[in-house]
């Protein structure tokens, strides 16, 4: 089962923002606490331990975590890291992921894996503290058509619903007949009987998306002793009150993160979130709004719903469950319930999390180490052997597919369609007749400038023709080099992206995830490419 890694900046995949943080440009310094290599993970400890308010909090994490798992067929390695959490040596590692159907794209797995053996390396590493990887279901979301969905060799499995609101309450009506679909789609067999089973147990045995979710990916990386938090709980939202109030009242937030979004722009960096006045949801029963404030009162954005402010602050002390962060806020949310060092997560959530330290400074909470999860390619051992009787090297398959065809076609071609060395020496030519012109009479200067642009142009458009012509000649083959690279690279996208576990489920079956866990290593900056 041989590896390949390749740096992330080289796949061409990840955004220059994303690869100067791997690199540790020096004008990003100011946006993170610490970067995530393991001797940095003392002193992020030694700052965790000092935050007054960790203590009152875990005993609280720990009751919810003990009624969420009251009715889950919970391993000794999760019930062992939910009991040590009560202890001040204890710390945790936190992914975070929507509630995708049947866990969406193959990242889902990638996140969680990374974070599991993230926490291995820093007991190897650091005994004397125990860590807990926590998998935060982001249940408080109400992006429906983002997650309804999964790819499965090339079709889109989807379920409809006309539900409103917080994904995570959405009754599971209607997925008995996507039950059907997928049924008919995984076919006969061990492997695909056991992936039947999991769909069926999660969502026709349990009544809404959250609890769905929570069962399967228990299910899933139970044994492992990953650690599952709805963080959508009333007793954990009270633990928030503070910062809500601080929020609302002083727009910390706004203000902070618009500072940061200003010095990322002078920079030439995009940014992934604006922060609005208020980063706060009304959450209820089929209801996520906007909070807005106007005309002196506190709205809820398209209702009839509002308040005086001191109306309002009371509401928010008597049910705190109904205020749901946005993406500016919730990681604050994270790192005050939880007894976190690092967070993991994609490319894009790295970035909204690099805007947000000076957020988490005027709130007095300690900014968490940022990693950047796990990615992989996943190929078969046949595809392996496919791939090298092709001569495609694994940096090629990252190639667009244009200039995969073209390269593959000047490789395997009998003639060298590579008018690099005529368009060297005509340029060298032009030049010792631009020098010949600047002597004699510079009038030329502009007929030998056109003839130069018109030379080079006929080439560079003879070369097009001649390899469009090698193009039709070796077709079969660039066929078969395309066929294989949209088999790895679906809809010209990283698998990752776009494929469901299932697929590979269906090869390795129970396993799969033993087998992701031995290649991915966390801490391990490159893009990773696996043959099983």
């Amino acid at each position: 089962m041989p590896t390949d890694y390749i740096p992330f900046r080289e796949t061409n995949y990840f955004s220059d923002f994303i690869c100067d943080y791997l690199d540790q440009k020096p004008e990003l310094k100011s946006l993170y606490n610490r970067f995530p290599i393991l001797e940095n993970f003392k002193a992020q400890i030694e700052e965790k331990s000092k935050s007054g308010f960790l203590e009152r909090n875990r005993k609280v994490l720990y009751d919810v975590l003990n009624e969420q798992y009251n009715n889950l067929n919970t391993s000794k390695a999760t019930l062992n890291h939910i009991e040590v959490l009560k202890s001040e040596n204890t710390f945790t590692i936190t992914t975070g992921h929507q509630l995708n159907l049947f866990t969406g794209p193959l990242y889902f797995l990638y996140k969680i894996i990374s974070t599991i053996n993230l926490t291995k390396e820093l007991k190897a590493t650091y005994p004397d503290y125990n860590f807990v990887p926590i998998y935060w279901m982001a249940s408080e979301d109400h992006d429906f058509d983002e997650i309804n969905f999964f790819n499965f060799k090339g079709k889109k499995i989807k379920w409809n619903s006309n539900q409103t609101g917080a994904v995570g309450h959405f009754n599971t009506e209607g997925l008995d007949a996507v039950l059907e679909v997928v049924s008919a789609e995984f076919g006969p067999g061990k492997n695909a009987e056991q992936l039947k089973t999991w769909f069926k147990e999660a969502y026709l045995n349990h009544a809404n998306l959250a609890d769905a979710t929570f069962y399967l990916a228990n299910e899933l990386f139970g044994e492992y002793g990953l650690v599952i938090l709805d963080s959508d709980h009333a007793d954990l939202k009270r633990l928030f009150i503070p910062n809500i109030k601080k929020e609302l009242t002083e727009q910390t937030a706004f203000k902070h993160v618009s500072k940061t979004n200003k010095t990322l722009e002078d920079l030439g960096l995009k940014i992934q979130v604006n922060p609005r006045e208020i980063n706060f949801f009304y959450m209820e029963k089929g209801l996520r709004e906007r909070i807005v404030f106007e005309n002196g009162l506190y709205k809820v954005n398209n209702t009839e719903i509002s308040w005086s402010k001191s109306e309002f602050l009371k509401h928010l002390d008597e049910m705190p469950e109904r205020f749901s962060p946005n993406v500016i806020m919730r990681p604050l949310y994270q790192e005050v319930i939880l007894p976190n060092l690092c967070y993991i997560g994609g490319g894009g959530e790295m970035i909204y999390w690099l805007q947000l330290k000076s957020n988490f400074e005027a709130q007095g909470v300690t900014f968490p180490m940022l990693l950047l999860r796990n990615s992989a390619l996943v190929k078969t051992l046949k595809q392996a052997e496919k791939l090298k009787k092709l001569s495609i090297s694994d940096k090629d398959l990252f190639l667009d597919r244009h200039s995969f065809i073209n390269k593959k076609v000047r490789k395997i071609s009998n003639i060298d369609v590579d008018f690099s060395e005529q368009m060297k020496h005509l340029e060298q030519q032009f030049k010792d007749l631009h020098q010949l012109a600047e002597q004699t009479d510079k009038s030329f200067l502009g007929a030998v400038k056109a003839q130069e642009v018109k030379q080079i142009k006929g080439l560079r458009h003879l070369e097009k023709r001649l390899l469009k012509a090698q193009k039709r000649k070796l077709a079969d083959e660039i066929e078969r080099c395309t066929d294989l690279q949209e088999q790895l690279f679906p809809g010209q996208s990283l698998q990752e992206r776009n494929t469901n576990f299932s697929e590979l489920y269906l090869e390795h079956g129970e396993e799969l995830i033993p087998k992701l866990m031995n290649f991915l290593k966390p801490l391990k900056s490159d893009f990773i490419i696996i043959a099983l």
